[in-house]
């Protein structure tokens, strides 16, 4: 691709420069360079004493445009290996005039810096053995977090939680793949050293481990991006009244009126941690208007979408049995895969069966009864008390490819045991699978993937 400078991704001898915080006008702002140059050009335009002060030193002092005074700055020193990108670093915190940001940097260039990159400090840690690839993806992972389950899975990914994980199986697996190596060295005195019940033993452990990581990412999907939730019913059960509950503000419009909500209207939330979001639908009927046709197909596109359904109806007038049958229908349009969690409204005016069954939640949107019960549900449902404990979670849907294919590869190793198939067969697959889980964490990888990677990044991580 080309994106950065350096086409092999070795290690450039550059420094770089960038601003690390958001473009535009701010009390603060902080400029970040690295390089093996750094110390010498913040010298150049630095009035304080860099040369032999210690590392992760805070000094003060102008920064200096030609003989002029230009800023008051903190300009902090890390010395390489003991920074993020490995290299030599300096961070210059100064006022956020966008004058002053841009003059400094200008200043930078001058001495020799050159303009960083999107992702290309993050690129650098990675490159300089600072951080293996599923920790890079993990910092932009954590800037990106918009909720405690996103900002926590980012964090266990960060300090090389899923690494560790992905390393320990790949080291298991070379153990035995070495053995198998080495038994073809010796293909004509017939000998084995890899005994093959403790391999097929040790395939099944590492592929159940595999498939508990590959089905956790529908999970990691919905932390990463918010649990998309559809509320679903037929027209007036109060579905645009309880989103504007849910969200504790008048999102949607509110009225009489059958067929008001004729497209999707979609907000989200956070409840204890987790962000969901919520997409009102149009009423669920039969019409003979062909925009709101429109919208009630867009419903049960939504609804086939959607990691949980809120099927909305009126308690006080819909007998158990016409809830069923309703519920049948939605499952038979939607999937029978779908969420559904059936939500009695308006059970101030009466409940007409009583409904103790535990699957309906009683609410009243417009009062706001039961909606604590409600959001309980939707932790439940969720999934959050998985989220809550420390087990990896798979959010990055390259990571879910690699498990894919490396479990693909472990049953075809498997099913190759079984079937007596010679070692170098054998081998094909397990390369195969070793490979696929090297991917995760960049032992293997291509120049492409990592430029594809770190151009996702802002500028100035």
């Amino acid at each position: 691709m080309g994106y950065f400078r350096s086409v092999n991704l070795s290690k450039s001898s550059d420094t770089i420069c960038a601003l690390s915080t958001a473009q535009g006008m701010g009390a603060i702002a902080l400029i970040r360079m690295s390089g093996p140059d750094s110390v010498e050009i913040a010298q150049r335009v630095f009035s304080g004493k860099l040369f032999g002060a210690a590392s992760h030193t805070a000094l003060h002092g102008w920064i200096m445009d030609g003989g002029n005074r230009l800023d008051e700055v903190v300009l902090t020193l890390f010395r390489g290996p003991r920074s993020f990108t490995g290299e030599d670093t300096v961070e210059i915190a100064c006022h956020g005039s966008v004058y002053i940001q841009q003059r400094i940097l200008q200043l930078l260039m001058e001495q020799g810096a050159v303009m960083a990159r999107a992702g290309e400090f993050t690129m650098r840690a990675y490159l300089n053995g600072q951080m293996d690839l599923s920790q890079a993806e993990a910092v932009g992972d954590l800037i990106a977090s918009e909720s405690a389950a996103a900002h926590k899975q980012a964090i266990h990914q960060m300090r090389g939680g899923f690494s560790k994980e992905i390393r320990t199986l790949r080291e298991r697996l070379i153990h035995f793949a070495s053995m198998i190596e080495l038994e073809l060295d010796f293909a004509e005195e017939d000998v084995e050293f890899a005994n093959r019940d403790e391999l097929r033993n040790l395939l099944e452990e590492i592929r159940q481990i595999v498939v508990r990581l590959e089905d956790s990412f529908a999970l990691g999907n919905a932390i990463r991006h918010g649990v998309p939730v559809a509320i679903l019913g037929a027209p007036n059960m109060g579905k645009s009244t309880l989103l504007n509950a849910l969200l504790n503000e008048d999102r949607a419009i509110v009225s009489e009126i059958p067929g008001t909500t004729r497209d999707t209207i979609e907000d989200s939330i956070v409840i204890e941690g987790i962000r969901f979001r919520f997409i009102d639908t149009a009423g669920l009927r039969h019409t003979s208007d062909e925009i709101e046709k429109l919208g009630i197909e867009r419903s049960y596109a939504k609804a086939k979408e959607a990691a949980l359904v809120l099927y909305v109806f009126d308690i006080s007038t819909t007998s158990y049995e016409d809830l069923h049958a309703q519920l049948t229908d939605l499952r038979n349009r939607a999937g029978e895969g779908v969420k559904i969690i059936p939500v009695g409204n308006k059970v101030d005016k009466g409940s007409k069966d009583g409904y103790a069954d535990d699957m309906v939640v009683e609410i009243s949107a417009k009062s706001g009864l039961g909606m604590e019960d409600l959001r309980k549900r939707l932790l439940e449902e969720s999934g959050s008390q998985v989220m809550q404990r420390s087990e990896t979670i798979v959010t990055n849907a390259r990571h879910h490819r690699a498990l894919s294919q490396a479990r693909e590869s472990l049953d075809s190793a498997l099913s190759g045991l079984n079937s007596g198939t010679t070692g170098d067969f054998l081998m094909v697959d397990i390369r195969r699978a070793l490979y696929h889980l090297g991917e995760i964490t960049g032992q293997i990888g291509s120049d492409d993937l990592l430029n594809h990677i770190f151009s996702t990044f802002c500028i100035g991580k």
